[in-house]
């Protein structure tokens, strides 16, 4: 499997494991082990090292996907792979900038102040004798 940002996961260092998935399906549910279970070691995922280092970083030592979606266990073990391209990719992403620290503009400054003044004024008519 090859992500988008260019990691591979070897088919044979997936470990898929199979059950009874729970919920509506009738009998069909009773019969067919279609709950898929998909685990990675981190350890097998391979890249550019920096991407690599990432994913241990912020995945730990193995990564567990199951699905139970669909009737289908075909279907929920691409469910599955999917999950893992995309749980990869977004660990793999570089942290984002640094937020710049920006000033207030004048204009902004000015507005805030004359809403100030005008809910004050607005406050300050309603106390009085009454």
């Amino acid at each position: 499997m090859r992500t988008p940002r260019g990691l591979e996961v070897p088919d044979e260092c997936m470990q898929w494991t199979f059950a009874r998935a729970t919920g509506a399906g009738g009998q069909h549910v009773n019969k067919t082990a279609s709950k898929a279970t998909l685990t990675v070691l981190t350890a097998d995922v391979a890249g550019s090292p920096t991407k690599v280092s990432r994913v241990r970083e912020r995945l730990g030592e193995s990564i567990v996907i199951t699905s139970q979606e669909s009737r289908s266990q075909w279907r929920n073990r691409q469910i599955c792979v999917e999950r893992l391209s995309a749980i990869i990719d977004e660990a793999a992403a570089p942290p984002p900038a640094p937020r710049r620290a920006t000033r207030p503009s004048k204009g902004a400054v000015e507005r805030r102040i004359a809403s100030k003044k005008k809910h004050g004024d607005k406050k300050a008519g309603r106390r009085g004798d009454w």
